[in-house]
């Protein structure tokens, strides 16, 4: 039985997502994950997408701030 996967919500979500969920600019998302405050992106090619499972975890957690640069 297939499953229809486009009427779940993504799995991945892009900057302009993540930004609206933290109501951020998205330059201020970049700068943010530049100083280790966010998240770890995926890189798929040159796409960069947030699990949405991870950014509702990390915002439930009440945004902690890692500091830690990969």
């Amino acid at each position: 039985m297939a499953t229809d996967i486009s009427s779940e919500t993504p799995a991945l979500i892009t900057a302009v997502d993540f930004a609206a969920m933290l109501k951020v600019s998205v330059r201020t998302l970049w700068r943010l994950r530049s100083a280790g405050q966010v998240p770890e992106p995926v890189r798929l090619g040159g796409a960069v997408r947030w699990r949405l499972d991870e950014v509702r975890n990390w915002i439930a957690r009440g945004c902690e701030m890692s500091n830690e640069r990969k």
